[in-house]
């Protein structure tokens, strides 16, 4: 059994830190986390108003969790908006914790609903409604401090944490100690006050009876080991520095800020102890530039954005394909077109990303499905990027980006090698190819990966040049011949393809060899998954398999597709990866499942819609 609690209430409210917090606190208690934050997008609408309303949901369970949860089983509803804006998230029997001292006739009225009416119109009848006067705790509990009035009320997300850790029986030492390290030494009355609100929370919920139950189970929901908890942001930009101490290339990223991909940039830039550089640029052309400029001297360079941002680095990208740059370009999918929904998650950039440069210019694209495996994929992309020489799209998305779980540690020695082929004209001696007939370097003579040699500037012996313009083979010349043309595009499109052998086989799950395959990527994994799965113990002949790498087509893919009569492709678009799987294979029924809402999926609800697709067969 697992639960579902959502914090809502005023961008000022600190619901954010509540949730992390509580997700924090459930983990260090061993239970599984996943965790939704759900914000607008303006930087602060008017108080009390829907528009403003900032919530975030935490998913846990005595079990390993892998998604965020559906609807919740709590609510916390810190004022009459949140409650309008976040009641159709929650159950129809969910328990309401409500902050009773702001729900008042003129605050209701604010949103559109009577004091009266408000409890049926939004169909509250079934709910278990907790009126808690959460200010005048907060007052009473700070009173001692004597804070001024502003300052006591922004410890009212304190008592909100203390109710909910207190109803599961969590301990609130690790909220106490985050607290301590926060003010404390900065401002130890506010310290102190938040404290004592958290414990007044704790008193509350034990005192009122509140007791929510989470069933027990012999299965660990963590493996033993070392954990923190990690967003997929954190986790992309840990993946980037083990890949440049595993490669002992030093790591650079050039980037310009757009939500949801910022915090990579951030994270980055807080490791400069570890040779990291970061470079904010003026914009997305001069980002990706700079990468490019980087990657050519010798470093692991990578380059952060979002949908609209990815559009604008295409012909630079493009420029990294032509002179076989290695390079890691991540996109955070957010919801589009245009500046879109900046601040919602969506799966709309794959075909951009495959196809969104002028001419043939193919590359590899990678996704990942979860915060944590944010910072396998990202390690993987540097890997092909820095020993395929090429660039790589990594695609994650806003849910993933913000989401977070429990990570556990890796070591870098336990990580994959990481073999740039950097050379030497020494190494190259016996090479006759490599250079030409006034013994100077040719810049594309490559491996047997194919993977152009790695002459990094300033290396005695191998000068060259790389540009934009069309090449002879091998010797890197300019040139405008048909027949060079070709050959150099069946190249590009030959090393993409060879990209396949370093990543894992797609491998089923379920009845394996039914009648239907249901596949998923990105964010919407673990719910697709599950949905698959109660289906099969429903005796369903279903099942499931994930796609992380997408160009070229993960190895075992087309093998896994023949084995089925019907293919069911969810995702939250208008079906791109259906799209494309139609266009490379002749299976004869691949359909989609989309979500084109800019929200997750619904586990119930998919269950429905794939239910649907079993009885059409």
């Amino acid at each position: 059994m697992s639960r579902v609690i959502r914090f809502s209430g005023d961008s000022g409210d600190g619901m954010q830190m509540v949730g992390n917090l509580f997700s924090e606190s459930a983990a260090f208690a061993g239970y599984g986390v996943f965790t939704f934050p759900d914000y607008p997008a303006e930087v602060r609408a008017p108080q009390g108003t829907v528009a403003g309303v900032s919530g975030f949901q935490v998913h846990f369970s005595s079990q390993a969790v892998a998604h965020e949860g559906d609807k919740c089983d709590i609510l916390v509803a810190m004022n009459p908006a949140a409650l309008v804006a976040h009641r159709k998230y929650a159950k129809s029997t969910a328990m309401l914790l409500l902050d009773s001292d702001n729900y008042t006739k003129e605050s209701v009225a604010k949103v559109g609903y009577d004091i009266e009416t408000i409890d049926s119109e939004l169909k509250l009848e079934e709910c278990t409604i907790v009126e808690a006067p959460i200010t005048q705790m907060t007052l009473d509990a700070v009173a001692e401090f004597e804070l001024d009035r502003k300052s006591a009320l922004k410890c009212r997300n304190m008592v909100v944490l203390g109710v909910t850790l207190g109803m599961y029986d969590i301990p609130i030492d690790y909220a106490k100690k985050f607290i301590e390290k926060k003010f404390g030494k900065k401002n130890p009355l506010v310290s102190k006050a938040n404290i004592a609100a958290l414990e007044a929370g704790e008193n509350y919920a034990k005192n009122r009876h509140l007791v929510g139950e989470v069933e027990h189970s012999s299965e660990k929901a963590l493996e033993p080991g070392t954990y923190r908890s990690v967003n997929g942001n954190q986790a992309v930009a840990w993946g980037f520095i083990a890949a440049a101490e595993k490669s002992g290339r030093p790591l650079f990223c050039g980037s310009y800020p757009i939500t949801p991909a910022t915090g990579i940039l951030e994270e980055l830039a807080k490791h400069k102890a570890l040779g990291v550089k970061t470079v904010q640029a003026e914009d997305e052309i001069a980002g990706i530039c700079t990468a490019i400029g980087a990657s050519f001297g010798g470093a692991l360079a990578v380059t952060t954005t979002s949908g609209p941002g990815l559009a604008l680095k295409s012909e630079a990208l493009g420029l990294a394909v032509m002179a076989q740059i290695p390079l890691v370009v991540v996109d955070v999918q957010r919801g589009g077109p245009s500046t879109g929904l900046p601040t919602k998650s969506e799966q709309a950039d794959l075909l951009q990303a495959m196809y969104g440069r002028n001419g043939d210019s193919p590359l590899v694209v990678l996704t990942a499905h979860s915060p944590a495996d944010c910072f396998d994929k990202a390690y993987l992309a540097a890997k092909i990027a820095l020993e395929r020489m090429m660039p790589v799209v990594l695609l994650t998305d806003a849910n993933l980006a913000n989401g977070t779980e429990p990570w556990k540690i890796k070591r870098v020695a336990e990580l994959q090698e990481i073999n740039p082929p950097i050379v030497s004209r020494e190494e190259l001696a016996d090479k006759a190819e490599c250079f030409n007939e006034h013994g100077l370097f040719n810049p594309y003579s490559a491996n047997e990966e194919l993977a152009r040699y790695w002459a990094i500037p300033g290396t005695e012996g191998l000068e060259h040049r790389l540009g934009g313009l069309e090449k002879q083979p091998v010797t890197g010349v300019i040139s405008y011949n048909p027949a060079d043309h070709a050959s150099m595009g069946a190249l590009r499109a030959e090393r993409v393809a060879m990209v396949a052998e370093m990543v894992l086989p797609v491998v089923s799950e379920g009845s394996i060899g039914g009648d239907m395959l249901v596949l998923a990527w990105g964010s919407n994994v673990g719910k697709v998954r599950e949905a698959v799965m109660q289906l099969h113990s429903e005796k369903q002949e279903i099942a499931f398999a994930t796609i992380d790498l997408i160009n070229p087509l993960q190895n075992g893919l087309l093998e896994e597709l023949a084995m089925y009569d019907h293919i069911l492709v969810c995702e939250s678009n208008s079906g791109q990866l259906a799209s494309h799987l139609r266009s490379m294979t002749n299976h004869p029924d691949i359909r989609s499942v989309t979500d084109m809402g800019a929200r997750p999926f619904d586990v119930d609800a998919l269950k429905e819609v794939i239910y649907s697709h079993i009885n059409q067969n």
